[in-house]
């Protein structure tokens, strides 16, 4: 491999190893970096150091006038000012330049052509170098001849630590982006997954600027080319939902939707393997080869079997693996305009249906609520669910207001008569404790219902309280499950759960009400009694 020229980037003294190839990586890294090994089924193993997920409190962007009214600034987007960013930029330089060797990846974000933006990595560690060799969409021989000057570029820097006394830096931990330059620099987390990230909340700028949606979803396409967006966060069944054996999987988590079809951002998966199985996963578990990157795993030193059961290191342990490792999979990567938007839920509240449809409005509202409820930890007896919202089921990686992202959803279902769907994928016949997780046979039944028209041909009743259509039937799902009051043998307590999971829904909304449409506002669930309600609309037009 030839040495590779950095100087335009400020580094002049490393050697340079540009797009190497799986087998050297490996070399390097059992050579370099303590902690790897080779896993049974032949994935590289790699430690992350003391990070093992994302920093989102220390992620920044940095602060400019022209995209001043561009960005969401707030938790999600905490702003940075330019001269604190270009010293922390000199920090990462200065510490690359100390290495002996660094890796360059140059490759791609987004499978279509025409919106595909070229993404430059230089890091010190070959564990990096392929877990972006495997996320990035690569270039081939021809093409990676001719990528010239890159779009974005990434200072992986993870093993030095931040200057936490510059002013916006809050800790020994930084993720600053700066959308002007088109830098992105990391010190002080050998996460690979900030990288990753990285590139999604790029993309998550630059699309809806051309009146693109960039999504966290899944995307899979039928016999006959119909395609389906899957929104859901961690838990509710998106990565199992939407590997579907009778159809392809066009990508896993990061899409964009154009006037012409969607495509994947990534040309990888990076799949959570806790309590991985091959019976439960056998795509993600056989795509676990060389090649693969295996992180924070614990193995038998000498079978070199991986205990994925083992959470010592971190509950956090992941894979990433070219996508083409999965057998369906869609090369290229892209589709037509989706037929159907399922948002999953699982809610441990037993309130809402197994599946409903959503107009319009009531997409724009639940895609901004972006809610799930998971089950609270047994310690002191405490059973009680707990509810989650994350804005568009991706909020820690959106630059704009959610609404801008909400309104390009909004736009697309319109234009193209898109049917959407909320499915229901946790409990059944009361709350957590009391019913039962909503059997996957019958998820599996709705999915595939609303994939071959027969559900969208069932009658409906309007669900009172949110205002959802509930189909009354569907192929292999037994009526009574469809309408979930129906389900509890306690009326009054249903509907008592019922009216707090709206409230949790109001309250939660109320962040987004001053930049929220009529429209949207409309389509929130209705509290009966007006003593109970939470008038969004009076706390709109107070915020101004």
């Amino acid at each position: 491999m030839s040495s590779f020229d950095l100087q335009q980037h400020g580094i002049v003294k490393p050697r340079v190893l540009r797009n190497a190839a799986p087998a050297e990586l490996y070399e390097q890294a059992l050579r370099n970096e303590p902690g790897s090994a080779i896993s049974s089924s032949g994935a590289l193993i790699a430690l992350s150091g003391e990070k093992t997920g994302r920093s989102p409190k220390d992620k920044r962007v940095v602060e400019h006038q022209e995209l001043k009214d561009d960005v969401w600034w707030g938790d999600v987007n905490i702003s940075l000012e330019e001269s604190t960013f270009r010293m922390t930029r000199q920090l990462a330089v200065d510490y690359l330049n100390t290495r002996e060797q660094l890796y360059v990846v140059d490759g791609y974000a987004g499978w279509d052509s025409r919106y595909r933006v070229k993404i430059r990595v230089i890091c010190e560690r070959a564990y990096h170098a392929l877990f972006m060799r495997n996320m990035l969409i690569r270039p081939s021989a021809a093409e990676l001849a001719e990528f010239g000057e890159p779009d974005y570029v990434i200072y992986n820097a993870g093993r030095f630590p931040a200057n936490d006394q510059l002013p916006g830096i809050s800790s020994k931990t930084s993720v600053s982006l700066c959308l002007k330059q088109g830098e992105f620099v990391i010190l002080g987390t050998e996460y690979a997954g900030e990288m990753k990230k990285g590139v999604f909340t790029i993309m998550n700028y630059i699309m809806p600027k051309q009146d693109v949606l960039s999504m966290h979803g899944s995307a899979n396409e039928g016999p006959h080319g119909d395609v389906s967006i899957f929104f859901g966060l961690s838990g509710t069944g998106k990565t199992t939902l939407s590997a579907d054996p009778a159809r392809r999987l066009i990508g896993d988590d990061e899409h964009c939707w154009t006037d012409d079809g969607v495509f994947n951002i990534e040309g990888g998966c990076y799949a959570k393997v806790i309590d991985l199985s091959a019976e439960a996963e056998p795509d993600i578990y056989n795509a676990i080869r060389f090649g693969a990157v295996l992180e924070n795993v614990v193995y038998d030193p000498t079978t070199r079997e991986v205990d994925y059961t083992d959470k010592s290191i971190t509950e956090n342990t992941r894979c990433s693996y070219p996508v083409e490792f999965i057998p369906n999979c869609k090369i290229p990567g892209t589709g037509a305009i989706p037929k159907n938007v399922i948002f999953l839920t699982c809610d441990a509240f037993s309130v809402l249906p197994p599946v409903s449809k959503l107009n319009p409005a009531q997409a724009m509202y639940h895609f901004i609520s972006g809610y799930t409820a998971k089950v609270a930890g047994t310690e002191m007896g405490v059973t009680e669910p707990q509810a989650t919202f994350s804005a568009c089921f991706g909020a820690p990686f959106l630059v704009w207001h959610p609404t801008r992202y909400a309104e390009l959803l909004a736009d697309k279902i319109r234009k193209h008569d898109v049917k959407v769907w909320m499915v229901n994928t946790g409990w059944s016949g009361g709350p957590y404790g009391v019913g039962k997780r909503m059997s996957i046979a019958h998820t599996r039944a709705i999915i595939d219902a609303i994939h071959d028209g027969s559900l969208d041909q069932a009658e409906t009743v309007t669900d009172p309280i949110f205002g959802l259509e509930v189909p009354t039937q569907c192929p292999n799902v037994p009526d009574e499950v469809l309408i979930p009051v129906n389900s509890w043998a306690d009326k009054d307590a249903y509907r008592e759960t019922a009216i707090k999971l709206a409230k949790l829904y109001q309250e939660n909304f109320a962040a987004y009400a001053d930049q929220a449409s009529e429209e949207i506002l409309a389509a929130a669930p209705r509290v009966p009694g007006a003593g109970e309600a939470i008038d969004l609309q009076a706390r709109r037009k107070a915020r101004g």
